[in-house]
């Protein structure tokens, strides 16, 4: 049979009239396993748990737990047998080998949970993770089953590592059953153990405390949170979630052995991980520009949560689960208090300086763009602002209704673009020509309700509030159209053909080509950015002008005689005149106005604008 382990050959049989049936039994086991435990623990280089040969480890394993109930059996019958003493130290002897067989395995597997096969797989998982609750035979402990659907390209602890996983139960199935649970656990914890913390690492999770996070520059600290941002994802769904299938699956005998093996490995990392959130949401100075790292943080935490929730369900995992609604609720707190923050900058703010052609202000173009980055965390904030209402305000603009009514997210989006239009309605003011503050609203408006029409902010304010806000711009357009052409616009006097006389008719065209001029160099630099709005603006403005041309063209008819006076803007080309205003300083230097010194009484029309 070979050199036995222990330098002797087993206790002299008695003879076999005196001879117990479980004696013959464990004499027999006790064989099988003496020879199995020789081969394997020689100087041989193969493994017990390898392809070549499982099957020969399979039938070790039984032949263990056949022993221990042999033994079991034997105690009854001969306690003081000395087969039993034997048996036993084989039992540790074999124990020994299934510990290092399991301390092997799990080694050669490391690389299944390495980070950057971690990310690849991730991406293609799709996993769904339920619990069931059995009793076991065996402990009479509940199971904790998973259920998983893999993707192909998803190898982690599946496909030709299956056999590995099996192994893994087989020798921890087996350890336990005969009392050495304890050693197979140490051995599983240390390996595992040292994986996620090596993994962690990897993915850039430190340990930091409160103090060190509020003594980071900003940029340092937005690096840190890009970092945690990738890093939670992969560490809650693959490193944490397959950590708690490889124990479910190795220790499917004993939640009580998963429970503690499962966090005693994973607890230390995931509460630095998820610490992190809640140590930068108390840096001292949070300004507004800030907000969108911490609601991407909150984002992130908000969307693992419920995996979080079923991965560390145990009771032993309970400070995991706090410390996520912790740092969620430390980043709702940050986030109102930049959100507060915000408003008062609004509030405060007193440049003076008119905008040039009374384009969009830059507090306008700040806010909204601001807004549009906020609104497309349309669920985070409606749950961080779920019970932080907001005070009505007062004013003809203000809606109190309107406010009170909706969702405290969208009244919050709404008392933020209210207090935005009351500054910009006192920064119209120091345009000296009304006209022009006019146009600076309209203008200012029309920014807004783009904005709102083409961003996540529609979904939180509505339909109902665009169309009455893009009612607003075209009442602001119509007292700008007023104001800046009104008297060029101004109806004509009646009269009857006889009465329109050479000097009549001359009178009203030189009207009309003053008032014209006047109002075109004025508004040549004037702005309108929106092209929609700019060409609601210029067809309405056409209209108007077609209108008072053609009544000046009859005028032209009667009072000349049929020769026609010298007409410096005849209707074909007011089209030309007008399209080149609201446009800026691009519109200055396209054209020309003629001057008042052309001649009179030619009979022929003229422009005065150029057509090169």
């Amino acid at each position: 049979m070979g050199k036995h382990l222990f330098g002797t050959s087993p206790p002299p049989e008695k003879q076999p009239a005196h001879q117990s049936l479980a004696e013959l039994s464990l004499q027999e086991c006790t064989s099988n396993i003496d020879t199995v435990i020789s081969k394997w623990t020689s100087s041989s280089h193969e493994f017990l748990f390898s392809t070549n040969s499982r099957r020969e480890a399979e039938e070790f394993v039984e032949a263990v737990k056949h022993l221990q109930s042999t033994m079991h059996r034997l105690v009854t019958v001969n306690a003081s047998s000395e087969k039993l003493v034997y048996a036993h130290n084989l039992m540790k002897s074999a124990m020994k080998l299934l510990e290092s067989e399991f301390r092997r395995v799990l080694n050669s597997n490391r690389d299944y949970l390495d980070p950057e096969s971690v990310s690849v797989r991730s991406s293609h998982r799709s996993s769904r993770l339920s619990t069931s609750t059995t009793t076991s035979v065996s402990d009479s402990e509940d199971e904790i089953s998973y259920e998983e659907n893999h993707h192909p390209d998803d190898h982690r602890f599946s496909g030709g590592d299956s056999d590995a996983m099996d192994d893994l139960k087989t020798i921890a199935d087996c350890m336990i059953s005969t009392g050495y649970a304890k050693e197979c656990v140490k051995v599983y914890k240390t390996v595992r153990r040292s994986i996620v913390e090596e993994t962690l690492r990897t993915l850039a999770v430190e340990r930091l405390t409160l103090h060190q996070v509020q003594k980071m520059d900003w940029e340092t600290l937005e690096s840190k949170i890009r970092s945690w941002l990738r890093a939670a994802k992969l560490a809650v769904r693959s490193l944490f979630f397959g950590e708690r299938l490889l124990a479910d699956h190795v220790f499917s005998s004993s939640l009580n052995i998963v429970e503690s093996s499962f966090t005693d490995i994973t607890q230390e990392g995931a509460l630095t991980l998820f610490a992190f959130p809640e140590n930068a949401a108390k840096i001292k100075k949070l300004s507004p520009e800030k907000m969108f790292r911490f609601l991407d943080m909150y984002e992130t935490l908000a969307n693992l949560y419920v995996e979080i929730e079923t991965i560390f369900y145990f009771d032993s995992a309970a400070a995991v689960r706090s410390q996520v609604i912790t740092s969620l609720a430390r980043l709702g707190d940050a986030a109102r208090t930049m959100m507060t923050a915000f408003e008062t900058a609004i509030q405060k703010e007193t440049s003076r300086t008119p905008v040039a052609g009374g384009g969009v202000h830059p507090l306008t173009r700040y806010v909204m763009n601001y807004l549009s980055f906020l609104a497309d965390y349309g669920e985070s904030i409606a749950v961080i602002f779920e019970n932080w209402q907001v005070t009505a305000p007062s004013g003809d603009d203000a809606d109190p209704e309107e406010l009170c009514s909706s969702s405290p997210a969208s009244a919050r989006i709404a008392w933020v673009i209210l207090l935005t239009l009351c500054k910009i309605d006192g920064k119209a003011q120091p345009y000296k020509d009304v006209a022009l503050s006019y146009l600076f609203l309209a203008n200012n408006l029309q920014y807004v309700v783009v904005k709102v029409r083409t961003s996540s902010v529609k979904h939180l304010l509505g339909e109902d509030w665009v169309v009455r806000h893009e009612g607003k711009v075209k009442q602001y357009a119509e007292k700008f159209e007023r104001l800046a052409w009104g008297k060029v616009l101004t109806p004509l006097p009646e009269y009857r053909e006889e009465d329109i006389t050479p000097e009549v008719a001359e009178e009203l065209f030189a009207r009309f080509d003053d008032e014209f001029e006047v109002a075109y160099r004025k508004q040549i630099s004037w702005v309108v950015p929106d092209p929609k709005l700019r060409d609601h603006i210029k067809v309405s403005l056409s209209d108007k002008l077609m209108l008072v041309c053609n009544e000046l063209c009859e005028i032209n008819r009667f009072g000349s005689g049929g020769d026609g006076f010298n007409v410096r803007y005849a209707p074909e080309d007011i089209g030309n005149y007008l399209s080149d205003l609201y446009f800026g300083s691009r519109g200055s230097g396209s054209g020309s106005v003629s001057t008042k010194g052309s001649g009179s009484g030619t009979g022929s029309s003229s422009t005065g604008k150029s057509r090169g």
